[in-house]
């Protein structure tokens, strides 16, 4: 019994890790639409959709309004942030300008 509170809890710290990797890169990729792009609301809008990430504040939204957002429904959103950044919203253009403005 012990070992099984152990593994339960070794996926938790995991799948944590991975909540705060994503969320602390989705919140980047917000913060350079938000001031190097064309439009600050669709960095801001990225921006609030990676907190869904970061564990403290999915524990609370789950606390508040006492739903979880679905494992599925944060991979396709996690799929769809990276594809908006990627491909539409010009993410490595961004960056050059973020970095050529320094």
């Amino acid at each position: 019994m012990h070992s099984n509170s152990n593994a339960v809890k070794g996926s938790s710290t995991l799948a944590d890790l991975a909540g705060w990797l994503f969320g602390l890169i989705g919140l980047a990729i917000g913060v350079v639409n938000t001031f190097w792009g064309n439009d600050p609301g669709f960095g801001i809008f990225i921006a609030l959709l990676a907190l869904l990430y970061v564990p403290p504040v999915n524990g609370w939204i789950r606390q508040k309004t006492g739903f979880a957002v679905p494992l599925l429904a944060r991979i396709v959103l996690g799929f769809l942030i990276i594809w908006a950044a990627l491909g539409v919203g010009e993410l490595f253009h961004k960056i050059d300008l973020m970095l050529s403005s320094f």
